[in-house]
């Protein structure tokens, strides 16, 4: 009896469940894309946050593979360039690379694509330099515990030891 109960229903009732299934896909998947549009219209993103705030808003998982693969061949989001772009703002504001590619990693973006960004970038010492004098405007301390202090924001910052080394020596 359960057997012909389960040959009814993939007889007739799987088929019209199979094709609304489809059909909410083909309703979703511009609501899900578009909303991926307004999400990275305001500023780059990696694809894990775009990812994340998409999941956010719907449920549908798979789905929003398939727009994130989609976003990607029409090269809207790119990891690697959204490495780039970050690094050159986090160094703007005087942060460095060790921070950066914490950062960058946090945000889903590898650690190989990070660390191209960091050396692509270039010119840490200058920017370890510029982020002190914009903190310390009366120069490096004659005093021992501010010299610390100095130095403690710097390492901070994420600057290596020979960064902190050129700038106190």
């Amino acid at each position: 009896m359960d057997f012909l109960f389960l040959a009814e229903f993939t007889t007739f009732y799987l088929p019209v469940l199979t094709s609304n299934l489809i059909k909410m896909n083909e309703e979703i998947f511009p609501t899900i894309y578009n909303k991926a549009l307004d999400i990275i219209s305001r500023r780059e993103h990696s694809e894990k946050e775009v990812r994340d705030k998409l999941i956010i808003k719907f449920d549908e998982r798979d789905i929003i593979e398939s727009v994130i693969e989609k976003l990607k061949q029409n090269s809207l989001i790119d990891d690697s360039r959204y490495a780039e772009m970050y690094t050159r703002e986090r160094k703007r504001k005087g942060f460095e690379p060790k921070r950066i590619v914490y950062e960058l990693n946090w945000r889903g973006v590898s650690e190989n694509l990070s660390s191209n960004a960091i050396e692509e970038e270039g010119g840490w010492t200058e920017a370890a330099e510029n982020a002190f004098n914009k903190k310390f405007k009366d120069g490096i301390s004659d005093d021992f515990k501010t010299k610390l202090k100095q130095k403690s924001f710097l390492q901070n910052r994420g600057f290596s030891f020979k960064e902190i080394d050129s700038i106190f020596s």
